[in-house]
């Protein structure tokens, strides 16, 4: 019998010592990094895959948006109010920053006009950076910040509250009642608005010249209206309609697609106003490049 019970012993502590070996290869085992470039490869096609799906959902939605444009029923009234908003709303603020705009302008480069002897060419170099640059691209990125931003949580909280699906249950289609007049009202406000700052954004620029260059009015209205010719004109109103429908567009995206409620609100928020902030100054650069060789040519 001892000899019996000896060996049980033996097993016993045998088997606690192969089960206190596992546990330790496992700890030890789980203590070891593993190589993270299968993860990393699984989360990059992720993110391009989300981001393909991202675009084709935007891209059916401008299709459709286009194509309700022009076929009725078309909602004027709604246009008209949304023009109220995004036009007349956002003019202080277009007045008060292209006013500054084209100050600031002045300022900058009147040291270097008065150390080379060309005082006059002010009003030349202030037209063409606010016509062809800075006026359309600050006058969208305004409207981003107060109007796409509008756009994208007063649809987001339709949505959460489930208005949208009221409307598809009566029968209304929300991209034609919703989305149509937001886009067709920044379409046609935005390129006004632009025009808009770029005229107070030259008045601005002339009386700092005034002051600070002794310029007369006659010097630097005329060397301004003479430095602008029909390309940059052209170009200072094809920007703000590229803008308008990036601008609308988006915000109407994320709007739609809200989900969470008053946080998915917020949300859609802020990645309307950031990714239509963002596509409008990646799409200068292309637009800018492509304007300037098929004017300059």
């Amino acid at each position: 019998m001892p000899n019996a019970e000896s060996r049980l012993d033996v097993q016993e502590r045998r088997r606690y010592a192969v089960h206190a070996l596992a546990r330790t290869m496992a700890t030890l085992t789980s203590k070891i990094p593993q190589s993270s470039r299968p993860a990393i490869i699984s989360l990059i096609i992720g993110a391009i895959q989300r981001l393909l799906l991202i675009l084709q959902d935007y891209s059916l939605l401008c299709v459709d948006t286009v194509a309700k444009a022009f076929t009725p029923p078309l909602y004027f009234a709604d246009t008209l109010q949304q023009m109220d908003l995004i036009g007349v709303g956002s003019l202080p603020m277009i007045l008060l920053t292209g006013f500054f705009i084209g100050s600031v302008m002045v300022l900058n480069t009147a040291s270097q006009f008065q150390r080379f002897g060309a005082v006059s060419l002010t009003g030349e170099v202030v037209a063409l950076g606010l016509v062809r640059e800075l006026g359309p691209v600050i006058a969208g990125l305004l409207v981003t910040g107060r109007n796409g931003s509008a756009i994208a949580s007063e649809l987001g909280s339709m949505v959460v509250t489930e208005q949208v699906d009221a409307m598809r249950a009566l029968g209304t289609d929300p991209v034609r009642k919703l989305v149509v007049p937001r886009v067709l009202a920044t379409l046609i406000v935005l390129p006004l608005l632009t025009a808009i700052a770029d005229l107070i954004g030259l008045f601005g620029a002339f009386i700092v010249s005034r002051f600070t260059l002794a310029q007369t009015a006659s010097q630097f209205w005329n060397q301004a209206i003479q430095s602008l010719a029909l390309g940059d004109l052209i170009q200072g109103t094809i920007k703000p309609v590229i803008f308008a429908l990036i601008i609308s567009t988006i915000g109407c995206f994320y709007g739609l697609r809200t989900h969470g409620g008053t946080q998915g609100v917020g949300r859609s928020t802020i990645s309307a106003v950031v990714v239509a902030s963002i596509t409008v100054i990646v799409v200068d650069v292309f637009l800018s490049k492509l304007l300037l060789f098929y004017f300059a040519s």
